[in-house]
């Protein structure tokens, strides 16, 4: 049988998903993740009932070695037998690669030379898709990007105010979280088909976040800009912040460019407001007023940048949660949509610790839902049209 495997590398972690390709789609075989790439950490695999096929400690040293025990496995997700090629969810494809493709030496340089705008996601992609060329060179392998889905985005929510030469240069506001607000776009029509081609806010809420502005299903405006460093407060990135900041930092404290990304990156947003952790959950079960704040500080930017991409599409006809906070939080989504209760969402107490997928009440004048994410097999399908056209 024709498989497809699926990799999406953190900068610590290896997500893999196989596809068995039947009737000309890909339907999940398997999927997994290996975590703390470069210590000890651990290999899950689930079949696509559920079932948990192997789960038990990993050392592995990076992402090539993360493949070679991949590689190991009977029946696993780089078993040669059938297997017709690779896709990858790639971060940030700048300006000029902005719909998937498939990745020769050309493009594989574009998107390392694109790493200063996501240090943590380009750089271990570019070490899989390398690992991947030389142990199967003739395979093909296909990049999806985070950014592609936003740029069709109309000028004024794609530049900045800033002069035109820069923006000639690739400064512009991109947005990110692409592949899965593509594939909530598409599952609008089964899970919501009266708002499919209205105007929806979707949030994307987990340790990365972002808010997108769909309207007809295509993405008319984002909360992420040049970096996904922007918008919305984070595991450990601010979100929005003044460029004043950096350059206090820099004037004041004597910080270099290296100093400073760290802090952005890795000492920022909810871990950087707790001082606590980064993780929803802990911040959720603290008493501590700092993980308060933290809770506080998220719920109120989320709701703030939902009026917002309200306001980019000149009005709202309902909103969306997902991602991993937003699919498994119902005390962050009814505290947001309590925030929102002006735009016309009434909350279903009952519904939302159900896990929706509609979180409103009946006489709601409009609909909220939570529906979860699946960018995998928004990558799967590209990854086969490509290889189908190849």
């Amino acid at each position: 049988m024709n498989r497809l495997c699926v990799l999406n590398a953190g900068s610590s972690t290896l997500k893999f998903a196989a596809y068995a390709i039947l009737d000309g789609e890909p339907h999940l075989a398997q999927s997994g993740e290996i975590d703390r790439i470069g210590s000890v950490g651990r290999l899950r695999t689930t079949a696509a009932d559920g079932k948990v096929i192997q789960d038990h400690s990993a050392s592995t040293k990076d992402h090539a070695a993360a493949l070679d025990l991949l590689a190991t496995l009977p029946d696993g997700p780089l078993e040669r037998q059938g297997l017709l090629g690779f896709g990858h969810r790639v971060v940030h494809g700048g300006p000029d690669l902005d719909a998937p493709t498939l990745v020769d030496a050309k493009t594989l340089a574009h998107i390392e030379a694109l790493v200063p705008l996501a240090p943590l996601h380009n750089p271990p992609a570019v070490s899989v898709l390398r690992a991947l060329a030389a142990r199967f060179p003739a395979l093909p392998q296909v990049a999806c990007f985070d950014t592609a889905f936003h740029r069709g985005h109309p000028a004024i929510a794609d530049r900045f105010a800033i002069p035109d030469a820069l923006y000639r240069e690739g400064v512009r506001r991109y947005g990110f979280h692409g592949l899965s607000y593509e594939y909530i776009a598409g599952a609008l029509a089964s899970h919501a088909p009266g708002i499919a081609l209205g105007r929806v806010v979707v949030a994307h809420l987990g340790s990365g976040a972002s808010m997108c502005a769909l309207a007809g299903g295509r993405s008319v405006d984002s909360s992420m800009g040049f970096t996904a460093l922007d918008g919305l407060p984070m595991g450990t990135r601010p979100g929005a912040l003044d460029a004043g900041i950096v350059l206090w930092l820099q004037q004041h404290k004597g910080w270099d460019a290296d100093r400073i990304e760290h802090f952005l990156y890795a000492e920022c947003g909810l871990k950087g407001l707790s001082g606590i952790s980064n993780d929803m959950r802990t911040l959720l079960a603290s008493q501590s007023p700092q993980a308060k704040l933290a809770v506080d500080y998220f719920v109120f930017h989320v709701a703030r940048f939902a009026g917002a991409m309200a306001a980019a599409m000149g009005g709202i006809d309902g909103m969306v949660f997902t991602a991993g906070i937003g699919e498994r939080s119902p005390e962050i989504r009814a505290r947001v949509l309590r925030h929102l209760r002006w735009l016309g969402l009434h909350l279903d107490d009952a519904a939302n610790l159900a896990g929706g997928p509609l979180l409103t009440r009946p006489d709601s004048p409009l609909p909220a839902y939570a529906i979860p994410t699946d960018e995998e097999i928004v990558i799967a399908r590209h990854t086969l049209a490509l290889i189908s056209e190849r």
